[in-house]
């Protein structure tokens, strides 16, 4: 007699980790994007129908989300502002709070090109790509440049912007050793490194034990390493009345607004994501 494999077997299995709503949420994702199975399937134990090389798939794919492996490295993809983009291990997995970040430049930069006609942005960092695609293809008239240490998400940043049709300029490049630029750019943005290595107890082991530690953390007698860094080239980079982003960390918020004043940067802005966070900085170079 062949055994009833349940929606609730599967989910109840990650309730541990994730708790009920969200090991629910996962095992959905899991059935429609690697076996193709609607809602109503999933819900009426459609899994029970599957084949024999698919049940040891699944199997395979339920043990490594026992194991606290991130759905995304699972399924290979995450979605960003209405675009699907593949990720895999040694990528940052994409987050819908730094969406937030992508739409206030967006909205900044409507009705707004630069004097030349096009609006040059630098992402430092861009990980999947998901910033840099992001702006290419929903700010008129842009060149977007995307620059990441990571080879692994230089490969990974590049295929989504071909899928995607976004024209970007891809290059190996260390923020902590820019280059002289000098009024290069209209916009740079950055979502780098910003968790100190003491707040690692206090994650997910999802996160701390999958995705790249080299995007994520920062020495704790540093914690601004990369900003300090990025804002020093930006304050020469930019053009006049170009605009520097980060993405932050709100227990940093107060010793960022005062790191971009020592840069001589002006109009500082910190702005809350879509979970209520102070998670956003903007300024200007005069």
């Amino acid at each position: 007699m062949k055994t009833i494999i349940t929606y609730r077997d599967l989910w109840q299995q990650l309730c541990a980790i994730y708790g009920e709503s969200e090991s629910k949420a996962i095992v959905r994702t899991l059935l429609e994007d690697c076996f193709g199975m609607s809602y109503t399937d999933i819900v009426c134990n459609g899994a029970s129908l599957m084949s024999p090389s698919d049940l040891l798939r699944l199997e395979e794919m339920m043990k490594r989300l026992r194991s606290n492996e991130p759905i995304q490295y699972i399924t290979g993809r995450e979605w960003f502002g209405g675009r699907c983009f593949s990720v895999g291990e040694g990528v940052l997995i994409p987050r819908p709070e730094t969406y937030d970040l992508c739409l206030w430049i967006i909205d900044s930069r409507h009705g707004q090109p630069s004097p030349d006609g096009e609006c040059s942005i630098l992402d430092i960092g861009t990980g999947s790509g998901c910033i840099a695609v992001t702006l290419a293809l929903e700010t008129c008239h842009s060149a977007v440049t995307a620059w990441d240490i990571s080879d692994t998400a230089l490969k990974t940043a590049s295929a989504n912007a071909d899928d995607l049709n976004a024209n970007i300029h891809f290059t190996k490049q260390d923020a902590l050793n820019p280059p002289a630029d000098s009024c290069k750019w209209d916009v740079i943005v950055s979502n780098p490194p910003y968790i100190a290595q003491k707040e690692r107890p206090t994650m997910q082991a999802n996160v701390v034990c999958y995705e790249p530690s080299m995007a994520l953390f920062v020495p704790d007698d540093d914690p601004l390493l990369y900003y300090h860094s990025i804002s020093r080239y930006a304050s020469t980079a930019l053009k006049k009345d170009g605009a520097l982003y980060f993405e932050i960390n709100p227990a940093y918020a107060g010793e960022m607004v005062a790191l971009l004043r020592h840069d001589g940067f002006a109009s500082i802005e910190i702005r809350a994501d879509r979970y209520g966070r102070q998670r956003m900085i903007k300024c200007i170079k005069e």
